[in-house]
């Protein structure tokens, strides 16, 4: 609109009266400017046109190393089927998974085992890292999957005084919670977990493999197919 204000007022001036000499050099600014706006409109026309980058193509077939690490293990540890889950404990949809693994555990008893690793959303979810570490550090306690079913149970009350109150309920040490949870050791489970996610193609919770390969039906029969895939491909 400046622009636009600018050119109207050269023209006007042009009109008015000017000598020829100051005409000559209002009519060359509006031609510049002109030109300018020109190449303005050019550049904004090619951007708007250009096509978005696309986000790159994952492989569902591709088989991903994930190792257990430190990460807590739910089933045999021995097992021939790892179920790897990322998640995080402020996701609302996160929360309806351990009904679902439960279930594959249940179905298989001496098969597969859950291996839960963290991934905190923390651009999204304030308390997702507090909550992370609260769960780690009741699994120094032996009560990681107590902590787990409690954070879960209370995902919408995840301040740090509600997660100390969680751990007196079931049974920690506080004390000894409380140091855990600030420890060094602790972030660095959680910062491992969060690059093998990246290395992993993960873009967000809840993103889970079966013997590290990506479930893209997250049902029980979608992923009781895979198990069963992965069952033939380890007999074979």
């Amino acid at each position: 609109m400046r622009h636009v204000a600018a050119i109207s007022m050269l023209a006007l001036l042009a009109a008015c009266g000017s000598n020829s000499e100051d005409t000559k050099k209002l009519q060359e600014t509006q031609r510049q400017i002109l030109a300018k706006l020109a190449d303005i409109e050019k550049k904004v026309e090619q951007i708007s046109t250009k096509p978005a980058p696309q986000a790159p193509q994952i492989d569902p077939n591709k088989v991903y190393d994930l190792p257990a690490a430190k990460s807590p293990i739910k089933g045999p540890a021995s097992a021939p089927v790892t179920m790897t889950l990322f998640s995080d404990f402020q996701c609302p949809f996160c929360a309806q998974v351990p009904a679902l693994t439960d279930q594959v555990l249940k179905a298989y008893p001496k098969q597969v085992k859950l291996v839960y690793k963290e991934f905190p959303l923390t651009t999204i979810h304030q308390y997702a890292m507090p909550a992370a570490r609260a769960a780690l550090a009741a699994g120094k306690q032996g009560k990681f999957w107590e902590m787990h079913d409690k954070l879960f149970a209370n995902q919408r009350a995840l301040q740090p005084d509600n997660l100390k109150q969680y751990a007196k309920e079931i049974g920690l040490d506080v004390a000894k919670f409380e140091q855990d949870m600030a420890s060094a050791d602790i972030q660095k489970e959680i910062d491992e977990d969060v690059k093998l996610a990246q290395q992993s193609q993960v873009g967000g919770t809840p993103t889970m493999f079966v013997n590290g390969k990506r479930v893209t039906n997250r049902t029980f029969d979608g992923v009781k197919q895979m198990v069963e895939e992965a069952l033939k491909a380890g007999k074979g």
